[in-house]
């Protein structure tokens, strides 16, 4: 017997389960999504999907993962998964960045009950997963902690919607309310601050030190002047960039800092090689003076929201020293993580990398 047929049997029988029809969710594609009045089991496909279901106190309703969840490597920047090991445990429903695979989620036990999928456009089409699988797919705008953060409170507010959590929901979006709000306000006095460079961000995988994020949210959180971000710059020019060697040159910033991320290229590809090899690089005078800071990275599957907070408030404890007097930047990233994902994990996320985040990163001899 041809294996679709008992793919497309499975298939109607979902599609036709009267507790599919129990209630409508408005997705961020604009469909209507009828879902069952109670959600216990779900799966998260695409970047960042499992974080925000972690986020809602709700990743015990995963019956499956895609790959990336269950892969064993030596660096690991996901608070979510660090906090929960046994991820690597489940069966996975298909690759990573959305890429599923209908018939083995059809194969799943338990079954999902929906599908929340976080950007729509990347992988197996939604739509067309939706009809293969007979499963309610509820598509999300992932969103950002700069001009795209309204996309990124409306995916948790859907995803509550969706899994019974919208009162947990409305404490995280209040939370990073708070979080920016606090940070705005220690960092009011913004006169004669250094200028600075963020190099070696991440995007969709690791780059090396001419990777950078002209609209780096923390910067805008503390007010510190990001000599990358030269104006005229727009949409995704301000998410990502890499630009010319000669221009950091020319720009000389006070500050440098280094996102980690780049240390999974190897010990002699990374930008911290890079930094420390480079005459380029070691004619800046942060370098000379010893002004080069490890931050943890922003970017991994997507932007790892807790850690662009606890960064900020490691840059604002540099620049507004006064104002952060009471902030120890380590213990705020464990008070930041135990929120929003239940445990203080920075300790074990900077053994990965060394120690170097939060801290000078030596440069020079």
């Amino acid at each position: 017997m041809s294996r679709s047929l008992p793919v497309l049997a499975a298939a109607l029988f979902l599609a036709f389960t009267p507790a599919a029809q129990a209630r409508d969710i408005t997705d961020a594609m604009g469909r209507t999504v009828a879902v069952p009045d109670t959600v216990d089991q779900v799966i998260c496909s695409g970047p960042g999907a499992l974080r925000l279901l972690t986020y809602l106190q709700a990743q015990d309703m995963a019956v499956a993962v895609d790959d990336i969840e269950t892969r064993r490597n030596q660096f690991d920047a996901r608070p979510y998964a660090l906090a929960n090991p046994q991820f690597k445990k489940l069966p996975t429903f298909g690759e990573f960045r959305g890429h599923d695979n209908p018939e083995l989620i059809l194969t799943l036990s338990p079954q999902p009950q929906v599908i929340l999928k976080t950007y729509g456009t990347m992988g197996h089409d939604p739509v067309e997963l939706q009809e293969k699988t007979g499963i309610p797919v509820v598509v999300l705008e992932y969103g950002d902690l700069g001009k795209a953060r309204p996309k990124f409170f409306q995916a948790l507010r859907i995803m509550g919607e969706v899994v019974g959590r919208s009162d947990r929901a409305e404490e995280v979006v209040s939370f990073f309310e708070e979080r920016i709000a606090d940070l705005a306000k220690r960092s009011k006095d913004g006169a004669d601050l250094p200028s600075a460079y963020i190099g070696g961000v991440a995007s969709k995988g690791p780059h090396g030190y001419q990777s950078t994020e002209p609209g780096y949210p923390p910067f805008g959180f503390v007010g510190l002047p990001n000599v990358a971000n030269t104006g005229g710059l727009k949409g995704k020019e301000l998410a990502h960039t890499d630009v010319a060697k000669e221009k950091i040159v020319e720009w000389n910033p006070d500050l440098l800092f280094l996102d980690l991320s780049s240390e999974q290229l190897g010990p002699k590809a990374s930008a911290l090689f890079e930094l420390r090899t480079d005459p380029a690089y070691q004619s800046l005078s942060a370098v000379q003076k010893g002004h080069v800071y490890g931050l943890l990275p922003y970017n991994w599957y997507s932007r790892n929201f807790g850690s662009i907070l606890a960064n900020a408030y490691y840059i604002g404890s540099l620049v507004h020293p006064e104002a952060f007097k009471d902030v120890d930047p380590g213990q705020t990233a464990d008070e930041i993580y135990s929120f929003l994902v239940d445990k203080p994990v920075f300790q074990e996320m900077n053994a990965l990398f060394g120690g170097m985040a939060y801290q000078p990163v030596p440069v020079v001899d």
